[in-house]
């Protein structure tokens, strides 16, 4: 039997505040009427302290499952894309993992910048086409107004903060993601990086001093690099579909330019009303930006079933990939309030889980450290000094 993957679920997760451009200006030297005029964008959302990666991500997750109706039990494989992890290890996803109580699932994060989430959704949608995985979660979430220097007027205004999660499920009904592709050429990897806080430069007073831990951008370079791909790989998903683009009803691209979104329409000779643009209200929020532009286009009714979606993406790396989604929404059966109440019960049980968990580890370290204490004789101990 084929197997398909279809997106069954879907949810977004913006923070609370909202920083517009004339907020900006009375920090750096902008206007309002400068973004919007070169970028198309007006406002964007920044994360507060208590708000991260791992939390917006863990609200976007919940909102996909209840979409699905699918308990957290269910979910083989969480994948995070990523360009600002909580830490650099463990992995954000093992996070939500285990704040949405998926006792049953892998976890693992994904890093290929704004292009992350397209790389996500097409390795969840080839596992599920094998068999090995039914339900995967496929979760882009951004923090990036912690790695951007606020400073910088050529990269503060571009950038903000969200999550949006897709949830992918096996099924014998043709459709869902039909086609994928990913690429990359890494040498252009230094128009847009973040140099220090890896293994090549490690944090130091010096790298902390020379900013080098904030977001670096050659803007026209990747502009340039930007305009070129998007339509290149919209055209190479759609005909791996098998598909043309007078099949297509609407492309979701990763929203990072008005002017860029701009250029691919005119160079697929398709009108601007055939793609979602948000931008002017969250700004660029990389992997994130492409999963809460199609929430909002299935919210605003410019979905429908059966209807065929390009979604396209570029970012650091340099990176680029499209997908192309054959949107099936079939009818759900009545669900009882109390299931609704016991799945939100269950998230406070699995902090409840994560917290005993936690503490039987430790026991388990005092027993077995004693145990390995009576067990070792000297001779497996490295001498003493002093």
């Amino acid at each position: 039997m084929e197997r398909y993957a279809h997106i069954t679920g879907w949810g977004m997760a913006v923070p609370e505040r909202v920083v517009t451009n004339d907020e900006l200006a009375k920090t750096v030297d902008t206007s309002d009427e400068w973004i919007a005029s070169r970028t198309g964008i007006r406002q964007r959302y920044v994360a507060n302290a208590r708000e991260t990666t791992a939390s917006l991500a863990l609200e976007a997750a919940r909102a996909a499952l209840e979409v699905a109706d699918l308990s957290p039990r269910q979910i083989d494989l969480i994948i995070v894309a990523t360009s600002t992890p909580e830490h650099i290890m463990p992995a954000t996803a093992c996070l939500v993992q285990d704040a949405l109580g998926a006792i049953n699932a892998g976890a693992f994060d994904l890093s290929a910048a704004c292009s992350g989430f397209i790389y996500a959704l097409g390795l969840a949608a080839n596992g599920i086409r094998c068999g090995a995985h039914n339900n995967v979660l496929v979760i882009g979430s951004e923090t990036l107004s912690r790695i951007v220097n606020w400073k910088d007027r050529s990269t503060c205004i571009l950038f903000g903060d969200g999550a949006g999660a897709f949830l992918l499920q096996a099924s014998s009904v043709p459709g869902g993601v039909l086609a994928s592709l990913m690429r990359s050429d890494g040498s252009g990897g230094d128009s847009l990086i973040v140099p220090a806080g890896g293994s090549r430069m490690p944090a130091s007073a010096e790298s902390v001093r020379n900013n080098q831990h904030f977001i670096q951008m050659d803007g026209k370079e990747v502009y340039r690099f930007a305009t070129r791909v998007m339509a290149s790989a919209a055209r190479e998903v759609v005909q791996c579909a098998g598909l043309t683009l007078d099949d297509i009803a609407l492309v979701v691209p990763h929203q990072a330019n008005r002017r860029i979104i701009e250029s691919a329409a005119r160079s697929l000779n398709l009108p601007e009303d055939r793609f979602v643009v948000n931008l002017d209200r969250y700004g660029n929020t990389s992997t994130a930006s492409i999963p809460i532009a199609l929430c909002e286009a299935v919210a605003a009714g410019r979905v429908r079933p059966n209807d065929h979606l390009v979604l396209v993406g570029f970012g650091a790396g340099l990176t680029w990939g499209a997908a192309v989604v054959q949107w099936n929404e079939t009818a759900k059966p009545e669900v009882s309030p109390w299931h609704r109440i016991g799945r939100q019960a269950g998230y406070g049980l699995s902090r409840v889980r994560s917290a005993v968990r936690r503490g039987l580890r430790r026991v388990e370290g005092i027993v077995y450290g004693k145990q390995s204490e009576v067990g070792a004789g000297d001779e497996t101990l490295p001498p003493r000094r002093g």
